[in-house]
């Protein structure tokens, strides 16, 4: 909502200047975005009057002018401007003034003939950027008179941002009322006065759905001039609210639905047809509308109709073949109530909005209709002449919206703003909004007026008595409370130690919209099925993640298309999945993971080591890290994510906790990802869990190392292999690590030879030869029995 300060202080004027109006209006929630002058600084420029404009002797484009600028004699000013003429006014800047950019005006010669003074355009007063001549000034201004203040440019322009509940503020009048409700100071609404009919012609109207019109009045004037001009004073403030003029007609409506806060609509009444319906669409209704747009009304679409077919989009926009031009002279006007629910979305539908369909879908004052048309009808008659009819209404009364009563208890408005409040200082703060209030006992009653569709229960009045008190006058009070500290088992970590963990095996946190691309959710996690958003930010993000994958590889894209050659990226957030038996969410788990990418080299580029991709054990590496000596099993799996022969379940504690790998080839081509990546993605639940550590007695005595040699079938899984050994459970056995595992020459080609390092140590004694050679003949007995194993000679 865009105004004029002046304008709004013809209905009321509080002492305050404008940077404390300004601060007033946003402390009470009418948010001003911005507050700028009309014109920028200047100083010493009058009304002057040219009386003589005489060609210049020695230019031909110049004239030298005698200016009439109210002091004792004339001026001579020599003048550039092709519409200067005798007898136009226009602004005359005296020697001394100041123009806008600090520009001084001095007495000069030009082309040998003096000049005391400058006679301006638009844009050189800082105006606006109309610069074809001189500013001509009305003929009623007085000679000699400031030019600021006969232009009201000491003017200021609010801009306020305004929420969905408070359409009432939608025109100076609302704001007015919300100026004298935050102030005290009395404000004085417009006087309108009923315009008596002087012909008899009417039109019928007839509410087909008072569902969503359940008030409509209409009125023909007849013999207006459509060729008068709005007044300036009223144009002025019609730019100063934003809106350019138009015309006589048109200007008026505009006019009152900024001051009063009710859209109308004027039709050229020898277009129309017979009675008037509003009505709901019927099939094969078609409508061009005022900018040009020729559309189908879907049937929800509320419309103004003759009996030929449609004339407007009702609350919206008005039809071009019933509209208003320099040709009309008989007007039918328009004012009307229509449901929000009724308007709310129309305009967005068909691809446009409109001052008349953002008031009524928030909501309209459903008793201003008479006063608005009378209204009209005196400004239009008043510049245009003619005559008006009898003032036809149409009224269902049981659709107009209800006002009941709502009350407040005192008790409970003073616990929620933190100030104690009696039940007459809540009555006197409600009853600057409304003078229908009443205390009872230990509350207070309103009935809300019938512009305050906002107010239905109590919070809305305690809302009300905070914002009408001040919220600058409740005391800031630091709140108290017993803050217990919430113990962190020995057996858990944080997540932010994981983030550390992985941020310090040079990985980067990323952290990606929770609703992606459908595309991943397929490709990706195989998901046909998705959680789809009812309202989605945007039309690609139309679903919820059930895998952190789909943003990983997202981000991936990114950073390829900006040339990067190594990224190492992870996150940590929720998924989302449909389980019907899932609680505390019905229907809906929502898991927590933790899943990271790597891509490129897997070291920075250096000159000690030669360069190589990254590959699936460089990422296990760092899974492994994240569990903190916890033991890690991994499984060959089918996933759809990844490449057939390079996927692996995790496992831990025999529960499987995720997944490795690398991305499926059919991926890596679709999404343009140069090579492929390494991924997995893991429970979050389980990577925080680890071993509560158990002190133990370093050995006094040196350990004996042997390098045991099997070979198995190939099919065998050297992991699997190496569990074997491990659940063997020896008590000299301290460690078996897996370093070899080895095809070709003397291994039959059905075989593979996998060699492990063993570490013997005991607490109490040095180990002897027979006792490790003991120990080996058990683990290969075992390796044997279990998976065919034999030692490799």
């Amino acid at each position: 909502m865009q105004f004029s300060e002046h304008w709004l202080r013809t209905f009321v004027n509080p002492a305050l200047d404008s940077s404390a109006l300004g601060h007033l209006l946003t402390m009470a929630g009418l948010e001003v975005e911005d507050a700028k002058g009309v014109a920028p600084a200047f100083s010493g420029v009058v009304v002057g009057k040219i009386v003589d404009a005489q060609p210049h002797p020695n230019a031909d484009r110049l004239r030298v002018c005698k200016v009439d600028a109210g002091l004792a004699e004339p001026l001579q000013i020599v003048c550039g401007a092709p519409n200067a003429a005798a007898g136009m006014k226009v602004p005359c800047a005296l020697v001394g003034a100041t123009l806008p950019g600090d520009f001084e005006i001095k007495a000069a010669k030009l082309r040998g003939v003096e000049s005391f003074g400058m006679l301006c355009s638009a844009r050189e007063l800082g105006i606006s950027d109309e610069n074809a001549g001189l500013l001509a000034l009305p003929d009623d201004f007085v000679v000699g008179q400031d030019i600021r203040t006969a232009l009201s440019l000491d003017d200021t322009v609010f801009t306020i941002k305004l929420t969905p509940n408070r359409p009432d503020c939608l025109s100076l009048l609302g704001v007015a009322r919300e100026v004298a409700a935050l102030t005290g100071v009395p404000f004085s609404a417009p006087a309108v006065r009923d315009v008596s009919a002087t012909h008899t012609e009417k039109r019928e109207v007839l509410l087909d759905a008072p569902d969503g019109c359940p008030r409509y009045l209409g009125r023909v004037l007849r013999n207006v001039d459509p060729t008068k001009q709005a007044p300036d004073w009223m144009k002025q403030r019609l730019e100063r609210c934003g809106i350019r003029s138009i015309g006589a007609v048109v200007d008026v409506t505009n006019y009152v639905m900024l001051e009063l806060g009710q859209p109308l609509h004027a039709f050229d009444n020898e277009r129309l047809s017979g009675d008037i319906h509003v009505r709901w669409s019927h099939s094969g209704d078609r409508i061009v509308l005022l900018n040009g747009q020729e559309l189908t009304p879907n049937p929800k679409t509320l419309l103004i109709a003759d009996e030929n077919g449609p004339l407007a989009l009702a609350g919206v926009m008005g039809g071009e073949a019933s509209g208003v031009t320099d040709a009309t002279s008989h007007v039918f006007l328009e004012s009307a109530f229509f449901q929000p629910d009724a308007i709310v979305g129309r305009a967005r539908a068909y691809g446009f909005t409109s001052d008349a369909s953002h008031r009524f879908e928030r909501g309209v004052d459903f008793t201003l209709q008479r006063q608005a048309i009378e209204r009209a009808t005196e400004l239009i008659l008043g510049i245009c002449g003619g005559e008006a009819g009898p003032t036809i209404e149409q009224v269902a009364d049981d659709a107009l919206p209800s006002r009941l009563p709502v009350s407040v208890r005192v008790a409970r408005a003073s616990q929620v703003i933190g100030v104690d409040f009696s039940a007459a200082q809540i009555a006197e703060i409600l009853g600057r909004l409304t003078s229908d209030v009443t205390a009872v006992g230990s509350s207070v009653e309103i009935v809300p007026p019938s512009y305050r569709f906002d107010l239905q229960i109590e919070e809305d009045l305690i809302e009300e008595i905070a914002r009408l008190h001040g919220y600058e006058a409740i005391p800031e009070k630091s709140p108290v409370g017993m803050l217990g500290m919430l113990p962190l088992p020995e057996s858990r970590r944080s997540a932010a130690a994981l983030r550390r963990l992985l941020a310090a095996r040079d990985f980067q946190e990323v952290i990606n919209y929770a609703f992606v691309e459908e595309a991943w959710e397929r490709d990706f996690s195989a998901n046909a099925d998705p959680i789809r958003l009812a309202n989605p930010i945007a039309s690609h993000l139309s679903v919820m993640r059930s895998s952190l994958l789909g943003g990983l590889v997202g981000t991936l894209t990114a950073n390829q298309r900006r040339r990067s050659s190594r990224v190492r990226i992870f996150e940590i957030g929720r998924c989302f999945i449909k389980d019907p038996e899932a609680q505390p969410v019905v229907g809906y788990r929502q898991p927590h993971r933790i899943a990271a990418l790597a891509w490129g080299p897997a070291d920075a580029e250096q000159w000690g080591q030669a360069s190589r991709k990254v590959d699936f054990f460089d990422l296990k590496a760092d899974l492994e890290a994240l569990f903190d000596g916890r033991a890690l099993a991994f499984a060959r799996i089918s996933h759809p994510a990844l490449h057939p022969g390079r996927a692996a379940e995790v496992r831990c504690d025999d529960r499987v906790i995720g997944y490795i790998g690398e991305i499926h080839p059919n991926w890596v081509q679709r999404y343009d990802l140069v090579s492929a990546p390494v991924v997995f993605e893991i429970d979050l639940d389980e990577a925080v869990s680890r071993p509560v550590p158990v002190f133990e007695a370093p050995s006094k005595f040196p350990p004996m190392v042997r390098d045991l040699a099997l070979v198995v079938p190939a099919s065998v899984a050297s992991g699997a292999l190496l569990d074997e050994l491990r659940m063997a459970a020896l008590p000299i056995v301290q460690a078996i690590e897996l370093f070899d595992v080895y095809h070709g020459k003397g291994i039959e080609p059905d075989r593979k030879s996998v060699a492990f390092r063993i570490r013997f140590q005991h607490t109490d004694r040095t180990l002897e030869d027979a006792e490790v050679d003991a120990a080996i003949e058990v683990l290969v007995g075992r390796a044997s029995e279990r998976l065919g194993a034999q030692l490799r000679s």
